[in-house]
């Protein structure tokens, strides 16, 4: 019996060793009301700062879509040593528009925690979350290492030629309800005739919201200028 707990707990601390720890948090902005972020580090976190991503929810950024993010692919980055920050949008519209300038505004203060990396942050958003990334990257490039559109368009008006040079990993699923699959063509050379380095290509079999292409995907993070895994 006393082996079977043994080897029990010992089975227990390596799943648990593996498990992102996870909060959600009210950060203080400068000048600006607080705002609602679900925050994930990695389970390596005290042994050097994480880098950190930005996750941008889909649809109306409000409550349930922040969460559901963070259970879903924010843990999926958070195991692979991100330091994972889910932002809540503050009046249930999306963080597109006068909402992205939000944004920079949260990774000034979450850079102050030591556990968490300074210097250029990875945008990654879903749907309407991906085009905010593209907005949010445009107005200040200089701060970006990259961006993972999944899927995304390219939002009228966006300045195209603000990216040039930007890592741009772009997938769309094959059988997007929303049809978004017969704009991968034009998103990508749009992006790419602005200067951006695009990787795009549409998922097999997948509809709007789909499961990340992990094996395309680990490489492409792995290439990103200063990436450390």
């Amino acid at each position: 019996m006393s082996m079977l707990r043994t080897t029990f707990c010992a089975t227990l601390l390596c799943l648990l060793s593996q498990v992102s720890f996870a909060e959600r948090i009210e950060v203080a902005l400068d000048g600006k009301p607080t705002l609602g972020v679900y925050l994930l580090l990695p389970s390596t976190a005290g042994t050097a700062p994480a880098p950190l991503l930005i996750l941008m929810p889909g649809g109306s950024g409000e409550e349930a879509l922040a969460r559901d993010l963070h259970y879903w692919l924010g843990e999926e980055f958070a195991q692979r040593g991100w330091a994972v920050a889910i932002p809540v949008s503050p009046n249930q519209r999306s963080f597109r528009g006068a909402n992205n300038a939000l944004v920079p505004l949260l990774i000034d203060a979450l850079q102050q925690d030591p556990r968490i990396a300074t210097g250029k942050v990875l945008l990654a958003g879903i749907s309407n979350g991906g085009m905010s990334a593209l907005e949010i990257a445009s107005a200040e490039p200089e701060r970006f290492r990259g961006i993972v559109a999944v899927p995304a368009l390219v939002p009228q008006g966006l300045d195209v030629e603000a990216l040039a040079g930007m890592p741009i990993y772009l997938r769309i699923g094959d059988q997007d309800e929303l049809t978004w699959m017969n704009r991968l063509d034009e998103t990508a050379q749009t992006l790419s005739d602005g200067g951006a380095i695009v990787d795009a290509d549409l998922v097999f079999m997948a509809p709007h919201m789909f499961q990340m292409e992990w094996e395309t995907l680990d490489p492409w993070l792995e290439a990103l200028p200063g990436a450390t895994k």
